[in-house]
């Protein structure tokens, strides 16, 4: 591990003497390219050093109980090397934090589709729920939510909708949320007040560039048509809505939110993007054996992966030995507890992984 801190060290000190460089100063994709590699290894590499300064401190205060010390200042030098290997052991795991593979995908915009499952309308109700949950978490971190397209059900609720939040780290704080979210409550319609079981689908996808993914415009059927829902004379009047089929895979896109036809293409053709981006992730990571795959944040359709009890205030998410209480407060935003109990798993599953 040493070695690689030194390898990090003395490739940040090449950066930093490039970046001095007239020559460099004036080439803006070079400019930017150094500053994105310094700013991935800075923290590791403050780290290291205060690693070396906590392990220089420690020597030079050992090295002082070899002289002839008075009994009040041995004292205090052992209680300094306390402190010190104390200090060691909390950067030496900060280290390994920092040294864990990082995902590509992190810093990227994300496309969220939620879709009411197992639960007629109160399984709607309950994914209208859980979007207003992650946009009310969204707005809290000063991240834009624009919603893609929505089906509403009868019930009040949402059938399906899916939205884009655009924000730094996005998908390394939302990735954790793909799977079957289950809650059990009273719904409102209920009047013998009987618990129900309903659940919804969460998918979070990192939103895909046009340099990620080439679509063949030969592979396409696009149909345009008239929009539903709210809109005035515009949507009586004009087509604008959007259905993008993906011929080769069957896969089909649909966009009607907004009153433009090219707004409602360039966002169909984003989530088709996306969707075969995710497709491919998929295939690759069907090569990789089972057990370097995570339990957290797999994406699964099929594992429930959080349950929301109203009756007990409870949240138990069970991919993590943990509970929450509180539950309106989550509801209506307050993920962060949640979101680091899943993250210090997942890093602890990765250390443990490097370990082996």
């Amino acid at each position: 591990m040493m070695v690689q801190l030194e390898k990090i060290e003395k490739r940040f000190q090449e950066i930093d003497r490039e970046l001095a460089k007239p020559e460099v100063a004036t080439n803006l994709s070079r400019l930017q390219a150094l500053a994105k590699e310094r700013a991935a290894i800075e923290n590791t590499v403050k780290t290291y050093r205060k690693y070396k300064a906590a392990q220089k401190s420690l020597d030079e205060t050992r090295a002082m109980l070899n002289d002839k010390l008075d009994e009040e200042m041995t004292a205090l030098a052992r209680q300094e090397i306390g402190s010190l290997e104390k200090k060691l052991d909390q950067l030496n795991e900060e280290i390994k934090l920092a040294l864990l593979p990082k995902d590509p995908n992190d810093e990227k915009d994300i496309i969220v589709e939620i879709r009411a499952g197992t639960g007629g309308d109160e399984a709607a109700i309950f994914a209208s729920d859980l979007y207003r949950m992650y946009s009310r978490y969204a707005q809290g971190r000063g991240w834009k939510i624009d919603v893609i397209s929505m089906s509403e059900s009868g019930g009040g609720g949402l059938k399906e909708i899916i939205f884009e939040i655009k924000g730094r780290g996005a998908f390394s704080r939302l990735k954790y949320e793909r799977g079957v979210h289950r809650v059990q409550r009273v719904p409102v319609t209920e009047a013998s007040g009987r618990i129900h079981t309903s659940t919804a689908t969460v998918a979070v996808l990192p939103k895909a560039e046009e340099i990620d993914i080439d679509i063949n415009t030969d592979d396409l059927r696009i149909d345009i048509f008239h929009s539903g829902g709210a809109g005035g004379q515009n949507v009586n009047k004009v087509s604008s809505a959007i259905r993008i089929t993906h011929l080769p895979t069957g896969m089909v896109v649909v966009c009607q939110d907004e009153r433009s036809q090219l707004q409602n293409k360039i966002k169909a053709f984003s989530v088709l993007r996306t969707r075969l981006l995710d497709a491919e992730r998929r295939k690759q990571e069907e090569a990789i054996t089972s057990d370097r795959r995570s339990q957290v944040g797999t994406g699964e359709r099929a594992e429930k992966i959080r349950t929301y009890n109203y009756p007990q205030d409870r949240i138990s998410d069970h991919r993590v030995d943990v509970s929450f209480h509180n539950l309106p407060k989550i509801m209506d935003g307050s993920l962060d507890e949640l979101i680091d109990a899943l993250a210090t798993t997942e890093q602890a599953r990765l250390i443990e992984g490097q370990t082996v």
